[in-house]
Parts: C-alpha cells; sequence; structure tokens
C-alpha cells in the first residue's frame, strides 16, 4: 500500500509560478514511476507528467518548458514546479504512484 498527500497548491496570478509537492508514505520502494496529473472542471482528467525511478521525465506537450517534474528518493517526495502559470492551468492537481495510487489532490486556481 501506498499513501499519497499533495501539498502547495493555492491561488496565483496568471504568470505566476508554484511547487506542487507530493508526499509518500507505507510501501515507496515499490514505486516505479510517479506522476501529476489534472483535472478541470467539466474535463477529463489528463497526464502533465511523470517520472521513473530512473529520473527519466516526460511532460503533455502543453507543460513542455513551463513545467518540472523531479523526485527525492531519500525522503519519498516528488514535486512539480509550475512556471508563467495561465488561467488554463486552473485545475486540482492529483499525484499518482505505478498509475494506481492516487493523492487526494490540490486545487490549483491561475487568475487572469
Amino acid at each position: 500500500q501506498v499513501q499519497l498527500v499533495e501539498s502547495g497548491g493555492g491561488l496565483v496570478q496568471a504568470g505566476g509560478s508554484l511547487r506542487l509537492s507530493c508526499a509518500a508514505s507505507g510501501s515507496t520502494f515499490s514505486i516505479n514511476v510517479w506522476g501529476w496529473y489534472r483535472q478541470a472542471p467539466g474535463k477529463q482528467r489528463e497526464l502533465v507528467a511523470g517520472i521513473d525511478k530512473g529520473g527519466n521525465t516526460h511532460y503533455a506537450d502543453s507543460m513542455k518548458g513551463r513545467f518540472t517534474i523531479s523526485r527525492d528518493n531519500a525522503k519519498n517526495t516528488m514535486y512539480l514546479q509550475m512556471l508563467s502559470l495561465k488561467p488554463e492551468d486552473t485545475a486540482v492537481y492529483y499525484c499518482n504512484a505505478d498509475g494506481f495510487y492516487w493523492g487526494q489532490g490540490t486545487q490549483v486556481t491561475v487568475s487572469s
């Protein structure tokens, strides 16, 4: 079992930045792939970025160059640095482990 807890969301003006954190507990040694997803009102949940145990990363096209995913294995924590935020980035951001475990989500709201 893996438990995930996100933090760092909030309200920010367009052009601003936020850093999200996802702290994992439980059987964290088993996690191979971490991911950030987001879900905007009325839309399907979508992948934002992912990172594997080796540190290889991938991003959704619309986030490339603005968002950076990273992980600290010693702290069992994953991060999402978000720059140049846009109103369309407004969503609930979820942490995911191995495509199976989910956090409760953290709200990000970008005002224009």
